[in-house]
C-alpha cells in the first residue's frame, strides 16, 4: 500500500472553499494539524471565527474530501474556533477585556440599526462567541429594552460598573442609568464623554467582540469613536431607498476617512413580507444595498426584511434571535455575523498570542 503524503492531504483540503473566508483552509492557515496513522488521517482546524451553526457540515465536507485519497480508510476532522485581537487605528487604547470592536452604523435613522445591532449580537453570541454590545446612543438609548432589561449596573469597586447580563450577552447603556423618559439635554462635549466612560469604566469580561450601536449620523460619537476608541471594522446598516442609501454612502466615507475597514453593508427592510400570505415584494425598491457594496468594492454582508416579528421580538425584549432561534430570520442574522465574523478573520492579525506551526506526524 503506498503511504498518505502531506501533500495529498492538504490537496485535498483545498477543494474546500469556505464561504466565509472566501479561500480554502490550507490557504487561510485554518490547518492547525494533520496526522497520518497508516490508512488514517486526522486533521485539526481551527477557525478563526464563530462556526457553531456551520461547522459540522465543513467538518463533514473537509471528511469526505480526504477519505477519497486512494489509500485512506478512516478520515477523522475537528473543527474549532478561536478569535484573536485584529489590529486597530494606531495610538489608540485598548479596551480591556475587548479583543475586537464593531461599530454598527448607518447614515440616517429609521432604517433598523438598533434592531440589526441587538440581533446580530445575539447571533455571533448562538455561533458561539463571546460578546458585548455597548449602546452608544446616549439621547436614545433602545438596548436595554430591546434586551428587556432594566437592571441598574452593579459596581464591585466603587469605581467600574459590572455590565447587565441578558440573553448571554454583556450590556451596557446610558438607559440603564437613567429613567426611560428622561431626556438627555447634553452638549456634544458632555456626550462623547459619557461614550468613554460607558466603553472604559465598564468591566468587560472577555470578550470576542463588542458591538457598537452608534447613533445616526457623521457627528461627535462618531468622531470620538474613531479618535479614542480601537474599532476593529465598521457595517453600514442601510435601506433600498435613494435617500438612505444616499446618507449611507456619507457614513461610509466617513469610515473610510478615519481609516476604519468597513466590514460591509447589511440592507434592511430589504422585503416585506406578509404576515396574512406570507407574500413578499420590494417596496422600498430593490438592489440598493449591493449596489452601493459594488460601487465601493465592500462586502454585501446579506439582506434582511421588513417583517413584522422583527419588530414585535424588540418591543417585547425578546429579539427576533432568541424569541425564534431557528426560524428563517434568526438563520440569515447568524449567516450575517459569519460573514462579519468571517471578513474580520482574515484582516491583519495580532498573532501575540500565537498559534503553532501546522503539525505533520506520520505514525
Amino acid at each position: 500500500m503506498a503511504e498518505i503524503s502531506q501533500l495529498q492531504v492538504e490537496t485535498a483540503l483545498k477543494e474546500v472553499i469556505d464561504p466565509y473566508l472566501e479561500q480554502d483552509l490550507v490557504t487561510a492557515k485554518a490547518i492547525k494539524g494533520i496526522t497520518i496513522d497508516g490508512d488514517t488521517v486526522s486533521v485539526e482546524v481551527v477557525l478563526g471565527y464563530p462556526a457553531k451553526g456551520v461547522k459540522d457540515a465543513l467538518a463533514g465536507r473537509l471528511r469526505d474530501k480526504v477519505l477519497a485519497i486512494k489509500g485512506v480508510k478512516a478520515a477523522h476532522v475537528t473543527v474549532d474556533s478561536r478569535i484573536v485581537t485584529h489590529n486597530v487605528q494606531k495610538g489608540v487604547k485598548p479596551i480591556p477585556g475587548v479583543k475586537n470592536i464593531i461599530a454598527v452604523a448607518s447614515g440616517k435613522g429609521g432604517v433598523g440599526k438598533s434592531t440589526t445591532a441587538v440581533n446580530l449580537a445575539l447571533a455571533l453570541s448562538a455561533e458561539g462567541a463571546q460578546v458585548g454590545i455597548l449602546d452608544a446612543d446616549i439621547y436614545g438609548p433602545s438596548q436595554p429594552r430591546m434586551l428587556g432589561s432594566r437592571a441598574k449596573p452593579e459596581s464591585k469597586d466603587g469605581r467600574r460598573m459590572e455590565p447587565v447580563p441578558s440573553y448571554h450577552l454583556q450590556s451596557m447603556s446610558i438607559g440603564y442609568l437613567i429613567d426611560e423618559e428622561t431626556p438627555m439635554i447634553w452638549r456634544g462635549p458632555m456626550v462623547t464623554q459619557a461614550l468613554e466612560q460607558l466603553l472604559r469604566d465598564t468591566n468587560w469580561q472577555d470578550l470576542d467582540y463588542l458591538v457598537v450601536d452608534l447613533p445616526p449620523g457623521t457627528g461627535d460619537i462618531q468622531l470620538t469613536l474613531a479618535q479614542k476608541v480601537p474599532v476593529t471594522g465598521a457595517v453600514i446598516v442601510t435601506t433600498p431607498q435613494d435617500i438612505a442609501l444616499l446618507d449611507a454612502r456619507k457614513g461610509l466615507k466617513m469610515f473610510e476617512k478615519v481609516e476604519i475597514p468597513v466590514i460591509g453593508i447589511i440592507e434592511n427592510m430589504s422585503t416585506h413580507i406578509c404576515s396574512q400570505c406570507g407574500h413578499e415584494e420590494h417596496i422600498f425598491g430593490a438592489g440598493g444595498g449591493l449596489k452601493m457594496a459594488e460601487q465601493y468594492d465592500v462586502d454585501f454582508l446579506g439582506a434582511l426584511p421588513l417583517d413584522l416579528r422583527i419588530r414585535a421580538d424588540t418591543d417585547d425584549g425578546r429579539p427576533t434571535v432568541v424569541a425564534d432561534p431557528e426560524g428563517r430570520i434568526a438563520q440569515i442574522y447568524r449567516e450575517i455575523a459569519r460573514r462579519i465574523a468571517g471578513r474580520l478573520a482574515v484582516m491583519k492579525k495580532d498573532f501575540s498570542a500565537g498559534f503553532p506551526n501546522i503539525v505533520i506526524q506520520n505514525t
